[in-house]
């Protein structure tokens, strides 16, 4: 009977685990229930300071009594807490995804859209049916995220509070990578043949692959290798970190879940995927980085700089107006720009969209044209029409013609209207699908959301079935035809994997119109922005360098005596005027373009430089600023040292020259005296010879990754006479359907999976860019090419539509030899 009663004291169920909100915030005299109130209130008065719409009251009341019932005000105010915190410190955030259905989110200055201009459905948030936790994204800029990553660990600490896991699984490449190590092959040549299972080109990997690397597609080890490496894929390979997803618990947190150390320091991970913590229920906060809210911020910070009498009025603290919240500084939040310009509509229009957030992609420059944005909804529909949903859902071209009035615009029924009216009678939303079916086939909000999931994973599940007779049969019970509900059902089936959400599209959509203002009105402020911003985007810093130019910025090179650590304007003075065009500033690069470099040294370079003033000599420069003869030489090949020793190699001469470590009783006599470092020989410099163009262009890209002096495809033009290329700009007088060549650098290669397998790349001339559409049986046939090739010729056909220009590839050549070792690479993107 004792083993009994003790096997039954040992039984323990998932169902037991019970996660408690932490309790911290509320300060004393307030539940969480009427303080999270008190922060809404007070978020009510400022964001409608003339008055709140009635909506926006009843919204309110609704949302706060469903997070009541659910007691999930903890979480708000957790998720308010760390916004509020980031921002204080000068920290760009939004919150995105399903949040931005929440009016309380607005309020609590979570989101930046308002739920009451977007027709957004709060059950795509919080429903009571559904009895699962809300998710809540917050964006924050992505150099500056570690920061609000260990103010969770210090606030909560690393017992409370740790990232989620992620199961990482199997994948072509790394199956062959595992497997051809456990089997005893050559490690290089298990690279060479990994490097080659790319996105970019369909086809499974098979034998007939691994003999293209010298391997005999027969042997019995090599037949085995094919057979391990597909029956792996897909089998579970490691445990990662979540990209910022965090759960924060009343108490220790290792009572509910393993945890463990990360291989990062300061990190703290459970050893479980995120979604098992979603079906125990545990609620998690995800801390997110976006690249382009560090652009936007900086981007800000200059804008008023650069004109103080007209942005700085419109600064604010960064923080709501709060008790408990420190002094912060006055920064210039998004919404002081002036909304819906015509002229950054008209920018868009054009397809001119180079750098500007979301939609500078080849597929989303093609829309635009297209969709010719004039309003903001018009972007939010911009952000999310180009997605696999729509596009799997054929619904692109139904709303475009409607749009353009090449088809009228009709509707079943009113209900249909009521969900469907802003996009045309199409849906384009997850929402949409949602309203959609509790208006016109009487779902509950909670039957509404199960069939947004059930939608978003039918491919990998199945489970759609049932919704297909409740939802087809509810509206033919409602007097709709069966075949208008038949068409709606495959509209949903066509959302596949990924149907946008529209409150997701709104958050985008605020940063699109925000970037794209600043690309229109101040290129000059753009292009520093998003270069000290990097790694992000869809571009390089070449690409955006000559985009900048283009628009008519100045961009002056490196140099040691000028450039800050980052990218800098020239100040607006008659000894520094510009070649920019009216109300623009000459963007001066700054040293972290110089590959290598490090921050410390140029540092101490800049401050050097402030405190004494400029340098007399390469020497009196490695005194000053204390650098080694590796800064020094990597400031000699960057050209940075130009203004105190002349051309590349004269500088060259110069750095080789200084003894920067000397014996200990010099540099005891060098200290006492603060004399510069001395040169091995006292001699008079050599006069060399400057390099040719084409070293100095080889070196530009080693060190800096661009030129300003001249474009690889300039200087090799003689060469490709022979192929009769024909440069960018004059490929666009010619005639649709005109047999071309064309040839230019590869800057980008896409296989986006609604493609059926086509190949997008962009090719860059000295006079423009090029779009190649490489259909799968050409991808095939020139796979190594397509895959390898640095500088690529492409002969096709030409094709317009209106300004959108393709070529159609028929035949690829590889003249990357050209090139003769010039560093640059393609971003490929699927």
């Amino acid at each position: 009977m004792r083993t009994v009663a003790w096997a039954g004291r040992c039984a323990f169920s998932l169902d037991e685990l019970r996660y408690e909100y932490p309790q911290e915030l509320v300060p004393e005299g307030h539940t969480p229930t009427s303080w999270l109130r008190a922060l809404t209130e007070d978020g009510v008065r400022r964001r409608f300071s003339q008055g709140e719409p009635p909506k926006v009251r009843a919204q309110v009341e609704h949302e706060l009594a469903l997070i009541a019932q659910l007691r999930y005000e903890p979480y708000f105010l957790t998720v308010a807490d760390i916004v509020h915190w980031a921002r204080a410190q000068g920290i760009l955030c939004q919150g995105r995804g399903s949040a931005a259905n929440s009016a309380v989110c607005f309020c609590l200055g979570v989101t930046e859209v308002d739920p009451g201009r977007m027709s957004l459905l709060f059950e795509r948030f919080i429903s009571a049916e559904r009895n699962e936790p809300p998710d809540i994204d917050v964006d924050f800029e992505h150099q500056r995220r570690e920061e609000v990553i260990q103010y969770i660990y210090r606030k909560y600490g690393r017992h409370r509070a740790a990232l989620t896991g992620v199961v990482i699984t199997y994948r072509t490449r790394s199956a062959l990578r595992d497997v051809g190590r456990a089997l005893g092959f050559d490690l290089d040549r298990i690279d060479a043949v990994s490097r080659q299972q790319h996105g970019m080109v369909s086809g499974v990997f098979s034998p007939e692959r691994l003999a293209e690397h010298g391997f005999d597609a027969d042997a019995p080890l090599v037949l085995l290798w094919v057979e391990l490496t597909q029956q792996l894929k897909g089998f579970p390979r490691h445990l990662s970190q979540h990209p910022g997803g965090f759960v924060i618990a009343q108490d220790d947190i290792a009572r509910l879940v393993p945890v463990e150390n990360a291989a990062m320091a300061g990190r703290t991970v459970i050893e479980w995927d995120k979604d098992d913590l979603d079906a125990l229920g545990l609620i998690k906060v995800d801390i997110l980085a976006l690249g382009m809210l560090s652009a936007i911020r900086r981007g800000l910070d200059l804008l008023v700089l650069k004109q103080p009498e007209r942005w700085g009025p419109l600064c604010q603290r960064s923080a709501p107006d709060r008790p408990d919240t420190p002094q912060v500084p006055r920064t210039l939040p998004m919404s002081a720009l002036p909304v819906d310009d015509p002229a950054v509509y008209d920018m868009l229009c054009r397809g001119e969209s180079t750098g500007v957030f979301q939609v500078e992609s080849r597929a989303q420059m093609s829309m635009l044209p297209r969709l010719k944005p004039r309003k903001f909804y018009d972007l939010v529909i911009e952000v999310a029409i180009v997605r696999p949903g729509p596009i799997q859902g054929g619904m692109v071209h139904p709303y475009l013609k409607r749009r353009s009035g090449e088809e009228p615009v009709s509707y079943p029924s009113d209900e249909v209207k009521q969900a469907l009216d802003r996009t045309l009678g199409v849906p384009i939303f997850q929402e949409q699908v949602m309203q959609l079916a509790i208006l016109a086939a009487d779902f509950t909000p909670g039957e509404a959301d199960a069939l947004r999931r059930g939608m978003a994973a039918w491919k990998r599940k199945g489970g759609l079935e049932p919704f297909h007779e409740k939802l087809v049969g509810r509206m033919v019970a409602k007097g709709y035809e069966r075949e208008y509900a038949e068409a709606i059902f495959r509209q949903i089936q066509g959302f596949g994997e990924y149907g946008f959400p529209e409150s997701h599209a709104a958050s985008f959509a605020l940063l699109v119109y925000v970037s794209a203002w600043l690309k229109h009105h101040h290129p000059d402020i753009f292009l520093a922005a998003l270069l000290n911003s990097q790694p992000m985007g869809f571009y390089a810093p070449a690409q955006l360098v000559r985009d900048a130019r283009a628009n008519g910025v100045e961009v002056r090179p490196v140099d040691v005596c000028q450039s800050d650590w980052e990218t800098t304007l020239e100040p607006d003075a008659p000894e520094a005027r510009s070649l920019s065009g009216p109300g623009l500033r000459a963007v001066r690069l700054g040293l972290h373009q110089v590959s290598g470099l490090p921050e410390a040294a140029v540092q101490r370079l800049v401050a050097a430089r402030r405190a004494q003033g400029t340098f007399k000599d390469v020497a009196d420069l490695a005194h000053r600023a204390e650098l080694d003869a590796r800064s020094l030489q990597m400031l000699a090949e960057a050209n940075a040292l130009q203004a105190l020793a002349g051309h590349r190699r004269q500088a060259a001469w110069a750095v080789t020259g200084l003894d920067t470590r000397p014996p200990p009783l010099l540099a005891e006599a060098q200290a006492s005296s603060r004399s510069a470092p001395v040169s091995r020989a006292e001699e008079p410099p050599a006069i060399l010879q400057p390099l040719t163009k084409g070293e100095a262009l080889l070196a530009d890209y080693r060190r800096t990754g661009l030129s300003l002096d001249s474009h690889p495809l300039a200087l090799l033009r003689p060469q490709l006479q022979a192929f009769r290329v024909l440069p960018a700009n004059t490929l666009r007088d010619c005639r649709p359907g005109q047999l071309v060549r064309a040839s230019g650098l590869v800057t980008h290669r896409q296989r986006p999976a609604t493609a059926k397998g086509v190949v997008f790349a962009t090719l860059e001339d000295d006079t423009g860019t090029v779009n190649v559409i490489v259909w799968p049986q050409v991808a095939e046939a020139h796979r190594r090419i397509l895959l390898t090739a640095r500088l690529l010729t492409v002969y096709g056909i030409w094709q317009t539509d209106g300004v959108v220009t393709h070529l159609i590839a028929r035949r690829l050549v590889d003249h990357s030899h050209l090139l003769q070792g010039l560093q640059q690479r393609s971003r490929d993107f699927r």
